[in-house]
């Protein structure tokens, strides 16, 4: 299954450079110049060529060797970049977003909910989960002090919010 890597924000300057907030924890690889990503965008996939990119403002600035001015740029707004993931043989503890989707939600050692999805923002990730007893969708923040174990083989993340966080 692919994962997201990055997603077109706009375009930037009159060369066809485009802004691309990068989702991956290794944009130095993925958007490396040579790379050939495959983007989709209203149902449709366009392979590009990076030629070259920089960081700016906790984004990348990318140069696609395909687009060569601020019109074509444009239109790639929105675009979206999956990629197979990386092997990653480092031994940290990390998950795609696809292996915590359908996982449990235990809270004080009953299970409240299932998660739906993940949103990632400037603030970080948080975890969609579907309250089981109201239906109801509640953000948590994907985070150590609250989110204290994820077991993907066990199928749950365990859950400790703080007072209110799933009042709804």
């Amino acid at each position: 299954m692919d994962v997201r890597i990055g997603r077109v924000v706009k375009s930037h300057g009159i060369k066809g450079e485009v802004v691309v907030d990068a989702t991956t924890d290794a944009p130095e690889i993925r958007f490396a110049p040579g790379s050939v990503l495959t983007g989709r965008q209203g149902g449709s996939t366009t392979e590009l060529t990076v030629a070259s990119v920089r960081e700016h403002k906790n984004r990348l600035l990318v140069l696609f060797e395909e687009i060569t001015d601020r019109t074509r740029a444009d239109r790639l707004r929105g675009m979206v970049f999956d990629a197979p993931p990386l092997d990653d043989d480092s031994g940290e503890e990390g998950f795609y977003d696809h292996e915590l989707q359908g996982l449990d939600v235990i809270c004080d050692g009953a299970t409240i909910g299932t998660v739906t999805g993940t949103v990632t923002g400037p603030g970080g990730t948080l975890l969609e989960v579907g309250i089981t007893d109201t239906g109801k969708q509640v953000l948590v923040p994907f985070v150590h002090a609250i989110v204290p174990t994820v077991d993907v083989a066990g199928h749950s993340v365990t859950i400790t919010p703080p007072e209110g966080l799933l009042d709804l």
